[in-house]
């Protein structure tokens, strides 16, 4: 048997190979550990560096799992896959270890209490050494900031929904809830911790909304009004200073719906009779009951033009179609009377049909397009 001439220090055994001749350990390792024999270098040797226990932050409100500073929301109900991420990057392999596998395997110990058993296995000196360690990892539920901040009512600004010269339907409302919810989901959606919904209040003049920062009031008072017509204003009121003495300012965003809704019949005080109301997104559109002719309110009167509000095209009733008198007329039977009248031609009407769809109002009878609006301009 060849000898060295190395000794270890530790024990003062012989060892059997001299360090500096050692390939497989790095310089910086040689440095500090070349001395050992492999007997004793072993028996300090952990391959796996484990905490004792590692604790799960989780908001029992909305799920989210505390991780460095700050809350992430990961959308889990089993915390399983959260304590093996925590686990993992918690384990620390010794650097002199080569050919590393490891697997990590949950059990479950109650609902807040999970053991990871992790083992491992690799190369140090040639040889192969493997090492099980049992982490207890502990779920701990409490409230995150943000949802700390709803139960506590917090918000800095207000949406405020109203209509022109009228009270918003339920379906308004509705509908600027669901614009204002999916808004807000878009945002969360970005990992944007600072959306929220604080409170929506139906009033008897329409919906109060009040919103997590400015910001988001701002974006949802831009999309009801894209999406509903209408515009919207703004104003502030101071409410404090922070620690540095900057202002903080709380906003309201008062969005008014149009005068007018889609599918409403008005009589516009220009002597050509009643409209359909197509769209009230920027100047009022629709069609001319008594032509079928496209109608665009005047610039200066936008969406709201002047005009007598004569009712909706759901008050529309079926009647039957007598004759076609010429190119502008046709007979009708009038539905409350069942007498025949003769009534304008919109290019819209089909006279090959039996019944048809008509409106009455003080302006008139007048033939309803059956597509809805009788518009495609």
């Amino acid at each position: 048997m060849s000898r060295s001439g190395a000794f270890c220090p530790r024990c003062g055994d012989e060892m059997a190979e001299p360090p500096e001749d050692r390939p497989d350990l790095p310089g910086a390792q040689r440095d500090s550990e070349r001395v050992l024999c492999d007997a004793c270098y072993f028996d300090e040797f952990d391959l796996v560096d484990a905490p004792e226990e590692i604790q799960v932050r989780v908001c029992s409100q909305c799920g989210a799992v505390h991780k460095g500073n700050r809350w992430v929301d990961v959308g889990a109900e089993d915390y399983t896959d959260v304590a093996v991420e925590q686990v993992s990057e918690a384990l620390g392999v010794h650097v002199d270890a080569q050919s590393i596998a490891w697997q990590v395997a949950p059990e479950q110990v109650d609902q807040n209490n999970i053991r990871m058993h992790a083992e491992f296995s690799g190369v140090v000196r040639e040889t192969p050494v493997t090492e099980e360690v049992v982490v207890p990892v502990s779920i701990s539920r409490q409230t995150c900031e943000r949802c700390g901040k709803i139960a506590g009512g917090s918000f800095a600004s207000v949406v405020q929904v109203r209509a022109d010269e009228r009270d918003p339907t339920d379906e308004e409302v509705e509908r600027a809830k669901t614009i204002a919810e999916e808004y807000i989901a878009t945002r969360e959606d970005t990992g944007d911790r600072n959306a929220f919904i604080t409170e929506k209040k139906e009033v008897p003049e329409g919906l109060n909304m009040k919103i997590s920062t400015n910001q988001m009031g701002l974006g949802i008072a831009k999309r009801i009004t894209a999406q509903l017509g209408g515009s919207y204003s703004d104003s502030k009121r101071l409410i404090t200073e922070d620690e540095d003495g900057q202002k903080l300012y709380r906003m309201t965003y008062a969005v008014r719906l149009p005068r007018y809704q889609q599918g409403e019949i008005i009589d516009p005080e220009d002597g050509d009779g009643p409209v359909l109301v197509r769209s009230v997104q920027g100047n009022l559109k629709g069609v001319r009951l008594a032509t079928g002719e496209h109608y665009e309110a005047s610039f200066e009167a936008g969406e709201a033009p002047d005009g007598e509000r004569l009712g909706f095209r759901e008050d529309g009733q079926t009647t039957t179609l007598v004759a076609v008198e010429d190119e502008n007329a046709v007979q009708v039977l009038d539905p409350d009377t069942f007498e025949s009248v003769t009534i304008p031609r919109p290019d819209y009407l089909d006279t090959d049909a039996d019944e048809l769809t008509v409106f009455k109002s003080a302006a008139g009878l007048h033939v309803l397009p059956e597509n809805g609006t009788g518009d495609d301009g």
